[in-house]
């Protein structure tokens, strides 16, 4: 999308275009199930393609649509970036862990291949994740510098002090009274800490600059505590069907929540304001950035 282009833009039309694009990468990225040993690329491929918005590797490169790039030029990154938040979700569905028994509508990776298939074949596309990052050296556009720091910031949103500190506090805080300040610290780092890394990847693989950078880091700030609030909303009054999974499952575990801490009114009101920034926070970049402050407005009343 190119500024002074006075095309209608429809977010649903942009979203099923590029989730196309990302399933035909991901087949191309992934190995065959026929692939020795056959059972753990089964494993992979059941959750990868159980379904699935593609909303990470969407946010990378609508990122890199905004400040001038194209979409080819970061797709190695943006199909990592779902075996990342794929293998999250394999092991956060483990009986140690959630104990789910469906995701995106289908039964979770545990009960299909046993706990310890999940357990690998989440191991196995957090390792294909970051080897497939790698190889956007070989892309084109891309510059070695850029490579290496988006590698860095992947790693560091999903370690210990990013999607997994997250998860520890998460877990360790069940059944008690938390602060808004560690429900905060969960959330951004559960579940924030990865989107932030996902339009900082897009953006910095097309060669954003300092200042497009900084305006996309706060989008993606607020995109995520816009995204997690609505999803402990949902949880409460949701469709599991058209969520493709349970709801109730965080009073069932005693999860702390936005909905739980500040009452649901509040919650909601919280969520819409911080999607409303997030769409704010990229204006200046013009036309190009578009479906990323369409996508803002849309994650805080989405109803799957």
């Amino acid at each position: 999308m190119k500024k002074g282009d006075n095309t209608i833009f429809c977010l649903k039309d942009y979203m099923l275009c590029k989730k196309e694009r990302v399933e035909k990468a991901l087949e191309r990225f992934l190995p065959g199930e026929d692939t020795y040993p056959p059972a753990i690329h089964k494993a992979m491929r059941y959750s990868i393609f159980a379904g699935g918005k593609r909303l990470r590797p969407i946010l990378a490169i609508a990122a890199a649509e905004a400040v001038g790039g194209h979409e080819e030029w970061v797709m190695p990154a943006a199909c990592a970036l779902e075996f990342i938040h794929t293998y999250s979700l394999i092991h956060d569905d483990l009986p140690a862990m959630d104990n789910a028994d469906y995701r995106r509508a289908k039964p979770t990776s545990h009960l299909v291949f046993g706990e310890a298939m999940a357990v690998l074949a989440g191991d196995a596309l957090l390792t294909e994740a970051f080897k497939l990052m790698a190889s956007s050296l070989f892309t084109e556009a891309a510059k070695e510098r850029a490579v290496l720091q988006v590698i860095k910031e992947v790693a560091e949103a999903v370690g210990s002090r990013g999607l997994i500190g997250g998860q520890v506090v998460d877990l360790e805080s069940e059944s008690k009274l938390v602060d808004e300040e560690t429900l905060f610290y969960i959330h951004s780092h559960k579940t924030g800490k990865l989107f932030c890394a996902s339009v900082r990847a897009g953006a910095l693989l097309a060669g954003a600059d300092e200042r497009q950078l900084a305006c996309l880091t706060r989008y993606a700030e607020n995109f995520g505590l816009a995204f997690q609030i609505r999803d402990d909303i949902l949880d409460i009054e949701g469709n599991s069907k058209k969520m493709g999974k349970s709801v109730g499952n965080d009073a069932r575990l005693k999860k702390a929540t936005y909905p739980c801490l500040l009452g649901l009114e509040r919650a909601r009101k919280v969520g819409k304001e911080a999607g409303e920034r997030a769409a704010e926070q990229i204006r200046e970049l013009g036309e190009n950035a578009r479906p990323l402050q369409e996508l803002a407005l849309f994650i805080i009343k989405r109803d799957f």
